[in-house]
């Protein structure tokens, strides 16, 4: 038994040695040629654009190609898109490409894999652009934390000068771009140049395999640091013609605390450097043909709100009853109707399917947690999601006004969502029209058991004749 475990033990350490030895040779095959990093602190929302010209000067062809993330901004990653470049200038195009989560097994210090899968394997001596962009969340840190009404808000980013990278980097350069000019503070890596609301790191040459050099960048941000900690949208479709729409928001802003005491005079007497970091208002961009629109929290209706349509889009301004300062709160409710003929469309195997937009309405806001509920009718059977990203799905029961057996809620749930996140997903489902006569047929039956009740009643004599 012992010489069997031993067996077992020396035979796992092969196949761990192993591994490790195809990951090095892997990263050892591949070297960037340039890189360029721009990334983008305009907003609360942090978004990195990459562009990575790599060579294969290894003896096989390469498929695929890492990407690296230190521990600190892996819990921060919201998303990772990468693409190919064909072509050159005016004839350039791009492909997207698959990104996928990997492990390597000498990865240092928690490091975070993705793999880039090419279209087509890299031969020796050749190279490929790839541009890749990647999102961040709750990455700015607000310092100081707390804040008066009078206050302009500063944060930290903290990052690394050099790229991270498996791969041998020959020459890099990053580029900042920050909110305003006013730049507290940044760490020098020379050479280092700052103009204007541009901040330049490099070019660097010549940087081993996972170098790493950390920098911290102090300016400031007064942009709203809207993130809505949970958001249940319920897309319930009726097949007599319409579409409704109820979203449950709580909202918070997640800036820099407020401390002190609101003045609501000072706030609106001076606009321009009262509550600067504050958020009175959100823009909601919804489909066209939209109606029946509503606004409302727990006290009741918020006139506050503005609709504008065209014949393309929708968009609802609404105001919170207060301002949004740091740290604090708002829940309400959106609701609206559309048209089911722009959304519900029957597939060439003869099933049904919903195509609706993923993710928030909200422009330019973060949602911690997002839970979709696509309310089928009653007698639907065999439901299934089709969703651009990674969410998790399960099936729920909703009863309803007259329904006998209860209406499939199809639940698509997924966390740290961001703008990039709203692309359109697809809901499919077999469903029979005859279901559609269940509920008229029950209702004239009941109205014609108390019109027999009646008629009944009528002609008999309850009286106690001798």
């Amino acid at each position: 038994m012992e010489a069997h475990l031993r067996v077992r033990a020396a035979l796992l350490l092969s196949v761990l040695a192993l591994l490790s030895l195809l990951a090095r040779s892997s990263s050892q095959e591949i070297q960037i040629v340039n890189a360029e990093r721009r990334i983008d602190l305009t907003s609360h929302i942090v978004k990195v654009f990459l562009t990575l010209k790599v060579e294969n000067i290894g003896a096989s062809p390469a498929s695929e190609i890492l990407l690296a993330f230190p521990p600190t901004q892996v819990d921060h990653l919201a998303l990772v898109k990468a693409q190919a470049t064909v072509g050159k200038r005016k004839k350039k195009s791009y492909l997207p490409l698959d990104v996928n989560p990997t492990e390597l097994p000498d990865a240092p210090n928690g490091t975070k894999h993705f793999s880039i899968s090419l279209l087509n394997p890299l031969s020796t001596g050749e190279s490929a652009t790839l541009e890749v962009l990647y999102i961040l969340t709750h990455s700015l840190e607000p310092f100081p934390a707390e804040i008066s009404q009078s206050e302009s808000q500063l944060v930290y980013y903290r990052d690394s000068a050099i790229i991270l990278s498996p791969y041998h980097i020959k020459q890099q350069t990053t580029f900042f771009k920050t909110p305003s000019t006013k730049l507290e503070s940044f760490t020098k890596v020379e050479p280092t140049n700052r103009a204007g609301t541009d901040l330049k790191y490099g070019p660097y040459e010549n940087h081993p395999p996972y170098s790493f050099s950390p920098i911290i960048v102090h300016f400031e941000n007064n942009n709203p640091f809207a993130v809505v900690e949970e958001l249940v949208r319920e897309v319930e479709i009726s097949h007599w013609g319409s579409l409704q729409i109820t979203e449950h928001y709580k909202l918070k802003h997640a800036g820099a605390r407020h401390k002190g005491v609101f003045s609501r005079v000072e706030y609106q007497s001076k606009p321009s450097f009262s509550g600067v970091p504050s958020f009175k208002n959100l823009l909601a961009r919804l489909p066209p043909r939209v109606h029946s629109v509503y606004y409302r929290d727990e006290i009741g209706n918020i006139s506050t709100s503005h609709l504008r349509t065209d014949p393309w889009k929708s968009e609802l301004e609404i105001e919170p009853r207060y301002p949004l300062f740091g740290g604090w709160k708002a829940s309400f409710v959106v609701g609206y109707g559309l048209p089911l003929q722009d959304f519900v469309f029957e597939s060439p195997d003869g099933r049904r399917y919903l195509n609706f937009s993923f993710g928030c309405p909200l422009v330019e806001t973060v949602v911690d947690k997002l839970t979709i509920k696509v309310v089928l009718p009653e007698g639907s059977k065999d439901p299934s999601a089709v969703v651009p990203c990674s969410v998790e799905q399960r099936l729920e029961t909703k009863y309803s006004y007259l329904d006998i057996v209860g209406r499939t809620v199809v639940v698509l749930e997924k966390n740290n969502v961001v703008p990039e996140h709203n692309s359109p997903f697809q809901v499919y489902y077999n469903f029979n029209p005859i279901f559609m006569l269940a509920e008229p047929l029950m209702l004239a039956s009941v109205f014609f058991l108390l019109f027999t009740a009646s008629v009944a009643y009528l002609h008999v004599d309850p009286s106690i004749r001798k």
